[in-house]
């Protein structure tokens, strides 16, 4: 990998969920994530799909860094084998600490905090805060559903079709990684219809 893209943070389950392919694609995704020489930046859980994915990188050599709330380090679900394992005060500071030292973001398969996740950093891109890429790695049609309810937002034009293009979405890790490290963001406003805008003013 080139010195663009140093680290990765993966969004995912604090479930396992009900197929062996979840984890078998978090495995996967973390092996390579080790091979590659990029740093996992993750919610610091050693539960679900989380714990599989953190625990691929470390078994491949690879460099983890959790980051997870006091609350749920009470719960015992840290993970307390990470290359490092920082603690903070809320979800809030969680998901901006998570920001400030990842340069991608994906998803893998999870529930509403994978989605509220996710869906916060595509926000951002779209509000121009920050520019890093942010992909959902589809596992068995998972995320098919989610993805036509995206294409239907850009349908009833309440989503620019630039920054409908502006997410990857696949099930191939190479073509994901790929796709990162040549991603140049989307310039598109947030408003689809400038004279409307323009009016309001």
């Amino acid at each position: 990998m080139t010195a663009l893209m140093k680290s990765i943070c993966v969004y995912c389950g604090s479930n396992s969920g009900n197929k062996p392919s979840y984890a078998e694609r978090a495995i996967a995704l973390g092996d390579r994530i080790a091979r590659d020489g990029l740093r996992l930046v993750y919610g610091g859980g050693n539960v679900g799909l989380m714990g599989t994915v953190a625990n691929a990188v470390l078994d491949g050599g690879g460099q983890v860094t959790g980051v997870i709330p006091q609350q749920l380090a009470d719960w015992e679900v840290a993970h307390r084998g990470l290359t490092e394992l920082e603690i903070v005060d809320s979800m809030h500071a969680r998901k901006m600490r998570m920001f400030e030292l990842s340069d991608a973001f994906v998803a893998l398969p999870g529930g509403f905090g994978t989605m509220e996740e996710i869906f916060e950093m595509l926000t951002w891109r779209q509000l121009g805060i920050g520019s890093k890429p942010c992909a959902f790695l589809d596992i068995d049609g998972f995320y098919a559903p989610l993805i036509g309810m995206i294409d239907r937002m850009v349908e009833e034009r309440f989503l620019h079709p630039d920054q409908r293009a502006d997410l990857w979405y696949g099930s191939d890790i190479d073509a994901m990684l790929a796709w990162m490290q040549a991603y140049e963001p989307a310039q598109a406003s947030k408003w689809i219809d400038e004279k409307r805008r323009s009016v309001m003013k």
